[in-house]
């Protein structure tokens, strides 16, 4: 195969870093998304080497080029180099000991092909050097070039050495998999008999997968495919697929980008916030968009209530859990009823009113202009309520 060429590759931040090693008789070699990326054409954002170098080596080359280095994950081979405020993360060729599903006790190499075969699956398994020279070890290049999933040897090993391998695949299935191929049968089995060992996976892990999953173009056939193996009861007891491809249809309709939060609130479950330990932000909007949708309310007062983000949210939704396309009139409400700002204040009340009256009063004056589209004005809502 031809040399591969990208813009990544010739930056002079990746070839210094490259050329330091190589400098001191060590081999430097890209691996996992950046070559699986470009590969594909698909964006780039992360450059890992691998490397023959002990930990120690590489901070003593770095180091002595006056570079900045941190040490994230010695213990496992890997520290990160900062260069022209860019950092590559660079771990030793290694191979795994001792697992028990959650973490591993690895051995360092000076062999690549040992590092290939402690990988998850054969596309992360490409390496490159900086002259975008392919090396392939297990023919991962023929599994991507057919956008073909498989795990590295044993599914079922390579799963009891990591148990979040299990969302890893359905996360690279929805992302880089051909629908049309199904799923790889073994992969499959392995990960339908092994679902309880996520009970051993930090909820902050499963919620990370779960939400690079949920961003996907079109997550829904590896969603559903997670609930008929058992694998979303698991991590999501009763979460529900059915609504999410409409979801995920009207998205791509109103050409709106992949909203991880709303799909998941389109497959609900019980405690999700929790067992996935989203940030405050996206419980608040799970929360917010999931008690709209089934409150009955108008997309106008959803638009009103919920803001110019998550009014469109809820409504969509809505339509989704309804099993209908969301209808452009609904959409122009929400939008309006986000810009609406309520024309009545407190103060406006007074003195005819005082204390518990004035809520009371302007709980009812709101519900009347939302009512009305909008519409009525502070003279008339004012005018309505002195008779």
């Amino acid at each position: 195969m031809k040399p591969i060429s990208a813009p990544w590759l010739e930056s002079p931040a990746v070839q210094h870093v490259c050329k330091l090693l190589e400098a001191g008789g060590y081999r430097a070699l890209f691996v996992g998304g950046c070559v699986r990326n470009t590969l594909l054409g698909f964006p780039v954002s992360d450059h890992d080497l691998s490397t023959d170098a002990p930990p120690k080596a590489v901070i003593a080359l770095m180091h002595d080029a006056g570079l900045k280095v941190i040490p994230t994950g010695i213990e496992h081979g890997t520290v990160t180099v900062i260069v022209d405020d860019e950092p590559f993360e660079i771990t030793t060729f290694r191979l795994d000991v001792a697992t028990d599903g959650r973490r591993a006790v690895v051995h360092f190499s000076t062999n690549v092909v040992d590092d290939a075969h402690r990988r998850d699956f054969t596309m992360n398994a490409i390496y490159c050097d900086r002259h975008g020279e392919i090396f392939d070890p297990l023919d991962g290049l023929a599994d991507l070039n057919a956008r073909r999933l498989r795990f590295v040897g044993t599914a079922v090993k390579r799963v009891r050495e990591d148990y979040l391998r299990i969302l890893r695949f359905f996360r690279f299935s929805a992302w880089y998999a051909d629908p049309e191929q199904g799923m790889d049968p073994e992969a499959l089995d392995a990960c339908s008999g092994q679902s309880d060992g996520l009970r051993q996976i930090s909820a902050e892990r499963i919620g990370a997968e779960m939400r690079k999953l949920l961003s996907a173009p079109e997550p829904s056939q590896a969603v559903s495919v997670m609930q008929t193996t058992g694998v979303l009861p698991t991590i999501l007891p009763g979460a529900d697929v059915t609504a999410l491809p409409i979801v995920v249809h009207i998205e791509q309709q109103l050409g709106r980008s992949a909203d991880p939060v709303l799909r998941l609130a389109a497959l609900g479950g019980e405690d999700v916030a929790n067992r996935l330990r989203l940030s405050r932000k996206d419980a608040r909007k799970l929360e917010r968009i999931s008690d709209a949708a089934r409150s009955g309310m108008s997309a106008r007062e959803m638009g009103y209530r919920l803001g110019a983000a998550d009014g469109p949210a809820a409504v969509i939704l809505y339509s989704a859990l309804m099993g209908v396309s969301v209808s452009p009139k609904a959409m122009e409400d929400a939008a309006r009823g986000a810009k609406a700002e309520f024309p009545v204040r407190a103060k406006d009340l007074m003195p005819d009113h005082a204390g518990p009256e004035i809520g009371t009063a302007m709980k009812a004056m709101e519900r009347r202009w939302i009512e009305s589209s909008f519409q009525l004005s502070r003279a008339e809502l004012l005018s309505e309520s002195s008779q």
